[in-house]
């Protein structure tokens, strides 16, 4: 299985980042990745859009 390539990927922090060094980053629509806000070359986990909703559910 060949690896995303998420080098043109638009990825946020969340507005409710109070400690920017300790952040995960979204990159959205399409697959879902999230990464570590302090390793932005490093790996992603990724997944498909739709299980979004429920993932920022168990987050919250």
């Amino acid at each position: 299985m060949s690896a995303l390539d998420l080098s043109t990927a638009r990825w946020r922090k969340s507005t409710r980042s109070s400690n920017v060094a300790n952040c995960v980053e979204l990159a959205t629509p399409g697959p879902v990745a999230i990464r570590d806000s302090k390793n932005p070359d490093g790996p992603a986990l990724v997944f498909p859009e739709s299980t979004l909703p429920s993932l920022l559910a168990h987050v919250r």
